[in-house]
This record gives C-alpha cells, structure tokens and sequence, in this order.
C-alpha cells in the first residue's frame, strides 16, 4: 500500500528543514486571499500572509515537494501561477474552483512544467466530479471549511456522513486528500482517530496538517508526532475495512449531536 502523504501549511525554511528530515512529504505555500476574508467571515479558519519570497526560501529549504496554494479562478491568478512555477514550486494548487473550463485554463497555462492540484470547496465543483477527474490533475483536496460555508451546512465534517465525500471519490482516480490531521488522540470536536479511520474507509492518500498540529506536538518531538500519525494510520489499514466502517459510524454519530434538531 502507498506511503500516506503529511503535507504541512509553513513559511519557515527551519521548520521545512526539521519536518523534512522528520519524514513530513511536503509543505504548501499559501497565497490565497482574493474575497477569502469576506467568505470567511466568523469561521474558524486562517488567512496567511505568504510571499513570493517565501515560497523561494521553502524551495532552497527542501528537496520535499513544495506546493503553491494561488488565488482561485479570476483576477491575479494567472499571475501567480507563473510566478509560482518560476519560483520553483513542484505544484500548483487552485482553490475555489467551480467549472471544468477554469481547471482546463489553467492545465493550458502550466503546460507541463509543475503539477496542477485542485481543490474541491464549491458545491459547483462536487456537481463537476465527474469531468474534473478526467484532467490530469496532480492532486485533489476535498476543502470541508469553503464546502459548508458554500452549502450553508451546519457541520464541518456533514460531507464525510452524507454520502457527499463518497460520491466525489469515486471520480478521482489521482491523490486524493481530505481533512487535516494532527496527533491521533487530539482533535476537537472529532477525534483525529475517528477521521483517520473514515479517512481508510474512503481511500484517502494525504492530508494537509491542521493549524493545531504544531501547538499540539511537544518541543523536540516533531518526528516522534510524525511517526505516531503514520502509526496510526497504519493501524487503522490493518484493521481493514469493517473496523473503518465502525469507526465510521461511530463519528456519524458524532457530527448527528452537531447538527440541528
């Protein structure tokens, strides 16, 4: 079975070289901000401030692979895709994507000289699930925080119960990520154990480390909050697909008490 990607959000050439070594699988640079603040607004999410210059010093900093997170379709983007690939990044990822014609667009830009990841955060993109994953994409990343404030949605996770993350899987034959990860007995209001047996059950091949991740992992310990997250997630493959189904229910259960009556 493939080795599970650990993709870290980061702008610190010493953390890139500390997690590389821990075994962390690549790190992603984030210049999205266009409209983002004001879609956003009172979630519990982050807008980072990420710069050209840092995605440059991350790249000197690894030989990981180095993911650009643009501005999603529209004004500004097809700059940044190039300077992005000027800068040395191994992909780019296109977030709030809503129609097959802007993945072609920007597939035509890049034109081979960097990967093309995108994210799927529009109810407009799980409705096109079935044309995005015939592009030869890099990567896909189902974005549950975009996802609920675009569906209205009570719940963070409602899409990993309802059947929704299911039906976009089947359409992406590429790497296909989901959820952020941090150590396995953390999480809130979702344990990560739960996630990453739900993770198991839906054939999910990476994840981008939550925000949390670092606050959570002890001084000098990054490498053993690694090799735990790899070991459980291994654990969680050898139980094999019943005891992921359990698990499964045992967090739908979870998001239910979310919800509204």
């Amino acid at each position: 079975m493939s080795r599970f990607g650990l993709f870290l959000f980061t702008r610190d050439p010493a953390l890139a070289k500390e997690a590389t070594a821990a075994g962390i699988d690549g790190f992603v640079v984030d210049w999205e901000r266009r409209g983002k603040r004001e879609r956003q607004a009172g979630a519990d999410t982050e807008i980072r401030a990420d710069t050209p210059a840092d995605l440059s010093e991350i790249r000197k900093s690894t030989e990981a692979r180095v993911v650009c997170r643009v501005d999603g379709p529209g004004a500004g983007c097809e700059g940044e895709i190039e300077k992005a690939i000027e800068l040395g990044a191994d992909e780019v990822l296109l977030p709030m994507v809503r129609a097959p014609d802007e993945v072609e667009r920007a597939l035509e830009q890049v034109d081979g000289r960097c990967g093309l990841g995108i994210l799927v955060e529009t109810k407009d993109a799980v409705r096109s699930a079935a044309t995005l994953g015939r592009f030869p994409l890099s990567r896909v990343y189902v974005g549950l925080n975009d996802l609920m404030i675009d569906r209205g949605a009570s719940s963070l996770f409602e899409p990993l119960v309802d059947g929704t993350v299911e039906r976009i899987r089947e359409h992406f034959p590429m790497p296909f990520g989901l959820v952020g990860l941090t150590l396995p007995d953390l999480g809130h209001p979702i344990t990560c154990r739960l996630l990453i047996a739900t993770m198991v059950r839906l054939r999910v091949d990476f994840s981008f480390l939550r925000r949390s991740f670092l606050r959570d992992v002890e001084p000098d310990s990054l490498t053993q909050a690694v090799d735990e997250i790899r070991a459980a997630i291994e654990r969680a493959r050898e139980a094999g697909q019943a005891a992921a189904a359990s698990a499964s229910a045992e967090l739908a259960a979870a998001v239910r008490v979310e919800l509204p009556a």
